[in-house]
């Protein structure tokens, strides 16, 4: 038999280098003497015989010759004049399989999904690239796609093709640079890669940056999976949030899912076993959310996953995608908000990662001093490039959309931000006016911001933001970066230095204590003790406090009631609840066996009644944000270490006083101004006994008088505890 093919295009074919093989392989007109017939063509190197046939009619059959020793097989049907579907039996040298042809399917994705995605403006991309299962042609298959748009071509591998890139060959779609495949008869957990031919010649096995799965570390494959199977139960919870205010409560407890808790032999917890424990605990402990260190796949467990190779995948390390929706689902039926660690700052230097993608600079900058971070040795996203910014876009909505995740916190903004960030003289490009600022990055995250509040009106996107950046937590509309909230990264610094000292020596860092409040209402701030700040030789949380045992815990306990009373949402991180005496490790589970000793057990109990009483009194929370919602009674009693001051809710009636001492020395006959001529009630003090205190409290009712004090007309003696805190409400 003479073939129809063109010689050098075969060698194409059979050498993988043919950019568009479906202009080859499948099913085709050609003109045999004078008249039009139809050809196929297959090219399988593990094939002996190939018989192909028409499964509609099963008395078509037609016997493929092989015309070239490497697998490629042709067949000339003289007897039809029309293309129809056809299916492949295959004899192969050890095995034998019937299959459609991936090659005679026309392409999936559209020309306006093309044109949406090279404009940035394609916001439910993740529905088109990636492994999708879909009913193609009437036929059931998966089909694959993938940015690549300098390649040479693009394969896509797996156990369905014995990982032979010359088999699964894309088709390249115009000039968008997205390879296409249809591949029929797949299964869920089915594994994948893109093999990538450079224009250097350079074979690179990539996993799918658009995968939902994603092999258990250290493999690296991709996975099939259907992330839309799952049923949801939470409508209540998301219609709830939609006409979200900022006047909620909103205290959170920072989470990393593979160290809150292990199982035996040091093990993870699944997905599974952590709605059954965190969600109740959560729960019992009065937070309104958890903040969870990312969970998308990423390679390396001593990241923490904030070095991400799989940004539309949950990590494998916990179980599969479904089981994470039934954890988070279940959050919300218990009225616990899910918010989520999202890093597009940067990506790492992993083989089958985002890097050098298709041989070059794609998702970063080419030039090193734009495109990548010194210090952390990773790549950073190319901001000013439509195909990037709609992938990070995306990929926050996909977490709201599909995922019901209730708000994101965006990792090291101030990396975005400044183009210096981290680098030295020389390490970095000044933008088109000579300054730091690096415009692209500002605009993507004005973008993002703007449409994801748009479309996902229930979510929310809290800024890690160090520096003193204007705006971050205002709107865009008003010049803003559009977030809705930010991390005081100052106040935990300012913080943690003041309480760290000996108390002797705290009333010469006074102002670490009450500097807070002068920038407190520039932004819509959350006041942080997070994961960064027990880690790396910093002390846990407890051992940062000085003195003795007793002191230590009275020490975190007062800390945590100046944090309750202080204007700003709250975050800390898991363990501080109780008095972790080891820093965070994330190889192994909390020391949750300290809650068998009286004084984490009651440091724990102090902890849950705090924010049971953060809950219930709505000038706590209700304006956290302006000076309506607080006053200071006394900032400056430096020489005892003491502040005083209250929250005032939606009334002017509803108040609550707080009398923090940050001395071991008992106050008790102190005199403090008040705002109303009535009777006050301590509601919460620190150094009860049931906590682990002193016993020194204010058991009965104290009677405000008509003696100015603290520059009110008013004023109220109390009893002040050592190392403690004190609150008190009026009683009419």
């Amino acid at each position: 038999m003479v073939s129809s093919i063109d010689l050098d295009e075969l060698k194409e074919i059979i050498d993988s280098t043919h950019g568009d093989p479906h202009h080859i392989l499948g099913m085709h007109e050609v003109v045999s003497g004078m008249k039009r017939v139809l050809v196929a063509r297959v090219f399988i190197p593990q094939a002996k015989e190939i018989m192909l046939f028409d499964p509609a009619d099963q008395t078509s059959r037609y016997p493929m010759e092989k015309i070239h020793t490497d697998g490629f097989f042709e067949v000339i049907i003289k007897d039809r004049s029309e293309w129809f579907l056809y299916k492949l039996e295959i004899v192969g040298f050890d095995s034998q399989w019937v299959s459609y042809d991936p090659y005679c399917f026309s392409p999936v994705i559209s020309e306006l999904d093309r044109y949406l995605f090279g404009q940035g403006t394609h916001y439910e991309i993740y529905n088109k690239m990636g492994a999708h299962f879909v009913s193609h042609q009437g036929v059931d298959g998966v089909v694959f796609s993938v940015w690549a748009p300098n390649a040479k071509r693009v394969s896509v591998v797996g156990d369905f093709n014995a990982w032979d890139g010359r088999r699964g060959l894309m088709r390249a779609l115009g000039s968008s640079g997205i390879w296409e495949l249809f591949v029929p008869g797949l299964s869920q957990y089915d594994r994948y890669k893109f093999e990538v031919k450079t224009k250097f010649n350079q074979l690179l096995q990539k996993s799918d940056p658009y995968a939902n799965f994603s092999e258990l570390r250290p493999s690296t494959s991709s996975l099939v999976y259907d992330i839309n199977k799952y049923k949801w139960n939470d409508s209540d919870w998301i219609n709830s949030q939609k006409n979200r205010t900022l006047s909620i409560p909103m205290n959170i407890y920072e989470v990393h899912l593979g160290s809150w808790k292990r199982g035996e032999y040091n093990r993870f917890l699944t997905y599974t076993e952590l709605a059954k424990e965190l969600i109740p605990y959560v729960k019992d402990m009065n937070y309104t959310h958890i903040q969870l260190m990312p969970i998308e796949e990423h390679p390396f467990d001593g990241s923490w996953g904030y070095q991400l190779t799989g940004y539309f995948a949950a990590t494998s390390r916990y179980g599969n995608p479904d089981e994470l929706m039934a954890f988070i689902d279940l959050c919300h039926q218990n009225n616990i908000g899910v918010l989520l660690d999202w890093v597009p700052a940067h990506f790492p230097k992993d083989e089958h990662g985002l890097g050098r993608f298709d041989g070059t600079a794609l998702y970063e900058h080419e030039d090193p001093r734009k495109g990548e971070h010194p210090d952390w040795g990773t790549y950073i996203f190319n901001y000013g490039r439509n195909e990037v910014k709609n992938f990070l876009i995306a990929n926050a909505i996909f977490w709201v959309e599909k995922y019901h995740i209730d708000g994101l916190r965006v990792d090291a903004v101030a990396s975005m931000l400044y183009l210096d960030y981290g680098k030295q003289g020389g390490q970095w490009i000044p933008n088109q006016y000579g300054g730091n600022h690096n415009l692209e990055a500002v605009e993507f995250i004005k973008h993002m911001n703007s449409i994801l509040h748009k479309r996902c009106p229930q979510a929310i996107t809290i800024a890690e933001e160090s520096t003193a950046w204007s705006g971050v937590s205002r709107s865009v509309d008003h010049d803003g970066l559009g977030f809705d909230y930010k991390w005081n990264m100052g106040w935990m610094n300012d913080f943690l230095t003041f309480i760290s000292k000996e108390s002797i020596y705290r009333k010469y860092h006074h102002n670490n204590l009450t500097f807070g409040m002068v920038y407190a209402y520039t932004e819509n701030f959350i006041l942080v003790l997070s994961h960064d700040e027990v880690v790396h030789g910093k002390c846990s949380l407890i051992n940062k406090m000085p003195g003795d045992l007793w002191q230590k815990f009275a020490n975190l306990r007062v800390s945590l009631g100046f944090m309750i009373g202080h204007p700003g949402k709250k975050l800390l991180f898991m363990g501080g609840e109780f008095g972790q005496f080891d820093e965070w490790n994330e190889t192994k589970s909390l020391d949750w066996f300290l809650l068998e000793y009286s004084h984490h057990k009651q440091m724990q109990d102090f902890a849950r009644a705090l924010n049971r009483f953060y809950l219930d009194e709505k000038a706590l929370w209700y304006d956290d944000f302006s000076y309506k919602g607080f006053e200071w009674i006394n900032s400056g009693d430096w020489e005892k270490s003491l502040v005083t001051f209250f929250r005032r809710g939606e009334t002017k009636d509803d108040v609550v006083l707080f009398a923090c001492n940050f001395t071991p020395v008992p106050l008790l006959r102190h005199r403090i101004g008040c705002p109303l001529l009535c009777d006050y009630v301590e509601v919460m003090n620190s150094d009860d006994s049931k906590y682990g205190g002193s016993g020194i409290v204010n058991e009965s009712v104290i009677q405000a008088e008509h003696i100015p004090w603290d520059g009110r007309q008013y004023s109220i003696g109390l009893k002040i505890p050592p190392l403690g805190v004190t609150i008190l409400k009026p009683k009419f």
